[in-house]
């Protein structure tokens, strides 16, 4: 008996030995694995994962603005309309108060009104006016006459009333020197040669060209009723034949 119980303390302290020992280490394992859990990050903190470090390290969004305040109410009032179907109905209620609605005299007529009577009949002096313009004959606009015109040769020729023939120059004929001479010739509104000079022509028969047509003499050219000046040309032809 005494042995059996010297085997159960020997037994005994063992196992509170060996549980001492253990509990020892247990702690001495999570105090070691807790430190590197902390100390890991703080020394490689590339080794945290992105997103958490982004989490951590951007400040917190600013705090949404406050709501806006609600509009404020509109009170419909409804009006009810005393016409139904075009036509005065009878008030629903009687009103506390009756307006008198009082008709303005009408304002003067002034001179404008006057355009209703369009025959001038009592209608003003507008009217009257407008009426002697919308029964009389429409004014005639006649366009000023221009101070020169151009006219052909040949019409000219027509208007032609007086003057000195072309006399031959004698050194011309007895050379045999023929041909037609060409001036430019204003003729005035009471039908004589003004701003006479040669255009083309012999050399030795235009003197007694421009001679003889400084006396000529025309009709005074009319445009619309109206004597004008105008500018032409003149063919004065000499020949040995003739």
């Amino acid at each position: 008996m005494a042995m059996f119980e010297d085997i159960l303390l020997e037994s005994g302290h063992q196992i509170k030995t060996k549980s001492r020992y253990y509990t020892i280490v247990g702690l001495l394992l999570n105090g070691s694995l807790l430190s590197a859990l902390i100390l890991y990050p703080l020394i490689y903190p590339e080794a945290l994962p992105k997103a958490m470090m982004a989490t951590l390290l951007v400040a917190p969004p600013p705090p949404p603005p406050p709501p806006p305040p609600p509009p404020p109410e509109v009170k419909v009032t409804r009006v009810v309309s005393e016409m139904l179907n075009n036509q005065l109905t009878a008030p629903t209620k009687i009103p506390h108060e009756i307006k008198m609605v009082r008709e303005e005299a009408a304002p003067p007529s002034t001179g404008v009104a006057g355009m209703e009577g369009m025959g001038g009949s009592g209608g003003g002096v507008m009217g009257g006016v407008l009426g002697a313009l919308g029964t009389g004959p429409a004014p005639k606009i006649q366009a000023a006459a221009p101070k020169k015109i151009t006219v052909s040769s040949g019409v000219m020729q027509g208007n032609r009333i007086g003057g000195e023939m072309p006399q031959y120059p004698a050194i011309a004929k007895a050379a045999r020197i023929q041909g037609t001479v060409v001036l430019q010739a204003t003729i005035s509104k009471n039908g004589t040669i003004e701003n006479l000079h040669v255009i083309n022509g012999p050399p030795m028969l235009q003197a007694a060209a421009m001679e003889a047509v400084r006396s000529w003499r025309y009709k005074p050219y009319l445009l619309n009723g109206e004597p004008v000046e105008v500018e032409t040309q003149v063919n004065v032809v000499f020949s040995l034949g003739s």
